[in-house]
């Protein structure tokens, strides 16, 4: 099983290394449930590290509806990463009726060529999971990102099981948010091929009603160590 590190920073990303992880989700201010991090940062782990490295792109926190200047912002965020050569993109957006955005969603594939995309927890907020996945899948993006429109996705594993057996595989379906050594076996004796985990320490995580907010920290190698172990 594949194990995705949401990766904070430099450090967070070099735990990821040092742990054994397959691949990081790089992004910055976990606080608002991450952001597109600096090209800065960016080049720094592409050029200093080795592991894959997936670039979330998203502008600002709060909802997933975006304007066409933020969206420009996006395209210029994949631009660079693909200049970087970058093998993936984590991004994605959605209507205000809470749907997934197919026109917007479909720019940002296209700009990522080359590149495989991750549909991101955007889709913790849709209004219909089974319909969402299905315009995703038009969409041919790689993978999707979901808690199982819950809080943490050891509550949301039913209907993430679901979503994993109707997509046979396209796209990947990825269980993230609350992920630990403590619960990873649950999801690879589910079925799953891939997980995502900060694995930040629990004492540095706020919770709130869906997303892991007020997170402060470094992703912790033990932990990485002990999932990638149990993950084998």
């Amino acid at each position: 099983m594949i194990v995705e590190i949401c990766a904070n920073s430099f450090e967070s990303a070099k735990a990821a290394q040092m742990g054994g992880a397959h691949r990081i989700e790089l992004c910055e201010n976990l606080a608002v449930g991450g952001v597109s991090p600096s090209h800065h940062l960016i080049k720094k782990v592409i050029d200093e590290l080795d592991i894959p490295t997936h670039v979330l792109v998203r502008p600002r926190g709060g909802d997933f509806c975006y304007s066409e200047e933020e969206l420009q912002e996006m395209l210029d965020t994949i631009s660079y990463c693909k200049t970087l050569k970058c093998p993936g993109i984590v991004s994605g957006v959605l209507t205000s009726e809470g749907s997934i955005d197919e026109r917007r969603t479909k720019t940002l594939i296209q700009a990522a060529d080359g590149m495989e995309f991750t549909f991101h927890r955007a889709f913790d907020r849709v209004s219909d999971p089974l319909k969402s996945l299905q315009q995703l899948q038009k969409l041919q993006i790689t993978r999707l990102l979901s808690s199982g429109l819950q809080q943490y996705a050891e509550a949301g594993i039913e209907l993430l099981n679901q979503l994993r057996v109707f997509s046979e595989g396209k796209p990947e379906i990825m269980p993230g948010s609350g992920i630990t050594s403590e619960n990873v076996m649950l999801f690879k004796r589910t079925g799953f091929t891939c997980v995502h985990l900060s694995a930040i320490p629990k004492q540095n995580v706020i919770p709130n009603s869906l997303f892991e907010t007020g997170v402060v920290g470094t992703s912790d190698v033990h932990e990485i160590r002990k999932v990638v172990q149990l993950a084998q």
